[in-house]
């Protein structure tokens, strides 16, 4: 075998250890395909905001930027009445903006969905990065825990449950717009 042969085979082989874990990552969001779903329903409605009750004094609101992100955040809110008035209204864009700032600041998770195509755990081709902020942390899955000053397998935990509260989320506006359509 020629010096050369064994270069490009070593290159093929450190191409696929560089590669696989982001496609792995990629394949392992279960956000994409509500996200997917979220995003035809609203354009069908030609909504940009939706919002729903979770329970009891639990919501979600999200702000669709056709084409280029989804913003959506959860949280309890100490006013459920006015929460519930606001729904039954529609206003489902001052449902989001109470969330984002009026509601209990412990229980809040907000998700910014840059491509609105589910959450990612690394950037892909130089594109913008999701970020989370859930219990107080703040998380930019843009694949460099060693910025975050974490662990990689703190990195995969983190994005793991961001994505399993972004599905809960994203399941519940999914079923809002079902029963409004």
């Amino acid at each position: 075998m020629t010096d050369r042969l064994r270069g490009v085979r070593c290159l093929v082989a450190a191409s696929v250890l560089v590669v696989a874990p982001a496609l792995a990552a990629a394949q392992e969001s279960k956000s994409s395909a509500l996200v997917t779903e979220l995003v035809k329903l609203l354009d069908a409605m030609k909504l940009d905001s939706i919002a729903a009750k979770v329970q009891g004094d639990q919501y979600v609101g999200a702000l669709y930027f056709a084409g280029s992100q989804l913003l959506v955040v959860g949280a309890r809110y100490s006013v459920p009445p006015r929460m519930d008035a606001q729904l039954a209204g529609k206003n489902y864009r001052d449902v989001y903006i109470d969330l984002n700032s009026a509601s209990i600041p412990d229980s809040k998770v907000l998700v910014s969905d840059l491509g609105a195509n589910g959450l990612r755990a690394r950037r892909e081709n130089n594109q913008p990065y999701d970020t989370v902020d859930m219990g107080g942390k703040s998380y930019a899955f843009d694949g460099d825990w060693d910025k975050a000053k974490i662990s990689e397998q703190e990195y995969t935990k983190a994005f793991q449950a961001s994505d399993a509260e972004y599905t809960r989320m994203l399941q519940a506006l999914v079923a809002q717009l079902k029963k409004t359509s």
